[in-house]
């Protein structure tokens, strides 16, 4: 069997429980990847998702942020934070190593800043966090073993990525040296598992609760999977839960997962 990863933005997790119990068991990741848990580490309901035989690890903030990683293999190290800002206080970033019967897959889960206002500090803190990111990721793929960065990378990196591109030019999400930055992440040799496997459009991941985002399908697609040469040649599959926004009290952001042909140990 395939090992699967996802990763979804619950929007605060003890507000989803049920909701993220319910897929968990309808489609079954290896390994899944949380952002904007929006709780500490000590209020996360790791019991509940313990009880269906995952790992839990944190990095939990109060209200904001946060970030975890659940996986059914043991995790054999975890590392909580991006290098490069020792005064980035933000729960953004979480990684882990697993154990397969080819070697360790790293996995870096992230809730990349949004950067709006984009006339505030906020979004150079954003295309910093993104330069941050890629040093990271440099010095990741020197050690050629698989990598996946996954997550809510508030990116959205092409016009086909959005339902109505010209809306958003100004937006931090989408201006061009955002996707500049995204591009020189694929630059590296990292590659965009849903574009890997097909250039339609109207793929979103993201609908805003106004206006009838959901109803009316106006979406952006701005959580992804980037695989490293050693996990990209394993890709089986990719698929995006988007039934899960028609729940009732959902998040505004699905599950994105990918198969990799690749054994536990």
């Amino acid at each position: 069997m395939p090992i699967r990863v996802a990763t979804w933005n619950v929007n605060s997790v003890r507000q989803r429980i049920d909701l993220l119990l319910t897929w968990l068991k309808e489609c079954q990741p290896d390994i899944v990847c949380l952002q904007e848990i929006k709780c500490v580490d000590e209020a996360f309901p790791r019991l509940e998702v313990e009880a269906l035989g995952y790992n839990v690890v944190t990095h939990g903030q109060k209200t904001f942020n946060g970030v975890a990683l659940l996986s059914k293999l043991r995790f054999d190290e975890t590392k909580s934070g991006l290098a490069g800002d020792d005064a980035d206080t933000h729960a953004r970033f979480l990684e882990g190593v697993v154990t397969l019967k080819s070697g360790v897959m790293r996995i870096a889960c992230l809730y990349l800043p949004n950067g709006n206002p984009v006339g505030t500090d906020k979004y150079p803190y954003k295309l910093k966090w993104m330069s941050r990111l890629l040093e990271y990721s440099k010095e990741r793929l020197k050690t050629e073993e698989p990598l996946i960065l996954a997550g809510d990378f508030n990116v959205i990196p092409h016009a086909r990525d959005v339902s109505n591109p010209a809306a958003w030019t100004k937006d931090a999400l989408f201006k061009t040296e955002t996707r500049e930055s995204f591009q020189s992440l694929l630059g590296l040799g990292l590659t965009d598992a849903l574009r890997a496997v097909t250039d339609e459009p109207g793929l979103y991941t993201f609908w805003d609760y106004q206006a009838g985002a959901w109803q009316k399908n106006q979406g952006l697609r701005i959580d992804h999977l980037l695989l490293s040469p050693q996990a990209s040649d394993k890709l089986a599959n990719v698929g995006i839960d988007s039934y899960v926004r028609g729940w009732e009290k959902p998040s505004d952001h699905v599950p994105v997962w990918a198969d990799l042909d690749l054994e536990a140990a």
